[in-house]
């Protein structure tokens, strides 16, 4: 029996509910409620330090990270591989739609709607967050232009967690109905994925504990370069790579390629300051015009994680990187959230307002590096890698993460098993010293 820890109005539950149907999973349902402190509880953190919903306890093992528990479910109680494919093509469109619903569709609801629901004291929407929302969905709109399907020619987890955030959307008010692609997607999704009437259940649920009455903005709610040279042992694969060598996801990216031995055909420098992701031949490539985007062979890639899962998966033959033991690769896959929805993220939302829009330090966004440390530090804890007992892809893309807060002078020496493992990884992560060198480069932002 696999004990699951949710609340029904939680999108990201919803979608490993609606995932457990159509595998046939039977869950042992635990409702925790987050008003009244239950993930805070001492037996809660024991099982998840980072006191989070959802959350899946199998045996003896626990996770966390709502899309690293549908590959979890898939991988390992699938009758086949349809909803998570093994080639690793087909995987890695799966993954890049998990990582763009996790850090672009579902975060720009994050940071429309949160602050006027639940922060202490309520704020008003904000009009350039609410952009963000339209760009998030005319993104998803290129990405499904002529496909049926979220990330492949059937349904895959990727509709599984996408349709569990644009329902939210869509129970909230926001009116996506000019993304056709979307709106044809979502209408075939309802009728197609198994547990659509209780996710819409719980949208309800969700609107009746949250949304009544809430004054929203536009809503009414009624209740080459640098590196350069041939590719080798990637099996005659013809790969471009467009980057910035200050950008962490890049350099990630870099260090894992270095660690499975191959090399980049052509590294192309991609100069967001000057506007080169905007230009019509690059969003020919990446609609959603970020870096880095990885080409092999007329196959384009982005959003970094999802780019190393690739090249391993692809290029790295039997590699200790990204195993093919399902619990293992479940913890990467946790790990490469968090760093993604946590770590990184706390990075983005202290640093990046002061570097490039020039505003003052935000105290609480402070905080926010603070506990994302302390929850790394608890993570390691007798711990010599991040997810196991030998260098992952998790430990190079947290890694690059960290390497970006010493170089921005956030002093981590305080995290003891933080500061430790740093030390160790930065001797054991091939490519180490191309990561250092863009670190570097980027620290340029902070010396001006």
């Amino acid at each position: 029996m696999l004990d699951f820890y949710y609340m029904l109005y939680s999108a990201p539950c919803r979608s490993i509910l609606m995932l457990a149907q159509a595998l046939g999973v039977e869950l042992n349902r635990k409702q925790v409620y987050l008003d009244a402190g239950d993930h805070l509880k001492p037996e809660f953190v024991k099982i998840n330090p980072q006191h989070t919903i959802p959350t899946l306890v199998d045996g003896d093992f626990a996770l966390w990270e709502s899309r690293a528990i549908l590959l979890y479910l898939a991988e390992m109680y699938g009758k086949d591989d349809a909803l998570y494919p093994k080639d690793p093509k087909r995987r890695a469109l799966i993954n890049h739609r998990l990582f763009f619903d996790l850090g672009t569709l579902y975060q720009s609801y994050v940071y429309y709607y949160y602050p006027q629901l639940f922060e202490d004291v309520k704020k008003s929407a904000d009009p350039d967050n609410f952009k963000r929302i339209d760009a998030a969905f005319a993104a998803f709109n290129s990405l499904l232009e002529g496909q049926k399907y979220a990330a492949a020619d059937s349904l895959t987890v990727a509709d599984f967690a996408l349709l569990a955030t644009v329902s939210t959307f869509e129970v909230t008010g926001y009116d996506f109905s000019k993304y056709t692609n979307v709106a044809n997607w979502y209408e075939s999704a309802k009728k197609e994925v198994p547990g659509w009437e209780e996710n819409w259940e719980g949208c309800l649920y969700y609107k009746k504990l949250y949304l009544s009455q809430l004054p929203v903005y536009g809503i009414v709610f009624e209740h080459r370069s640098w590196l350069s040279c041939p590719a080798k042992n990637a099996e005659n694969s013809i790969m471009d790579f467009y980057y910035r060598p200050g950008s962490a996801p890049c350099r990630a990216v870099i260090m894992t390629a270095k660690a499975i031995g191959i090399e980049f055909n052509n590294l192309i420098l991609i100069n967001t300051r000057a506007g080169d992701q905007f230009k019509p031949e690059y969003l020919k490539i990446n609609p959603q015009h970020t870096i880095p985007t990885l080409v092999d062979k007329g196959f384009s890639l982005w959003e970094s994680r999802a780019i190393m899962v690739y090249l391993v998966e692809q290029y790295g033959k039997d590699s200790t990187l990204y195993p093919n033991d399902v619990q293992k690769r479940a913890l990467i896959n946790q790990r490469l959230y968090f760093d993604m929805g946590t770590l990184y993220k706390s990075f983005a939302d202290y640093y990046y307002p002061q570097i490039f829009r020039k505003q003052a330090p935000n105290a609480e966004c402070y905080k926010k590096i603070e506990a994302a440390f302390e929850l790394l530090n608890t993570l390691l804890e007798g711990q010599s890698y991040a997810a196991g007992d030998c260098l992952t892809l998790a430990d190079i893309s947290i890694l690059a993460s960290v390497s970006s807060f010493d170089v921005a002078g956030f002093d981590f020496k305080g995290y003891g098993n933080v500061a430790r493992w740093y030390e160790q990884a930065k001797l054991e992560t091939p490519g180490w010293d191309v990561n250092w060198a863009g670190c570097l480069e980027f620290r340029k932002y902070f010396d001006s």
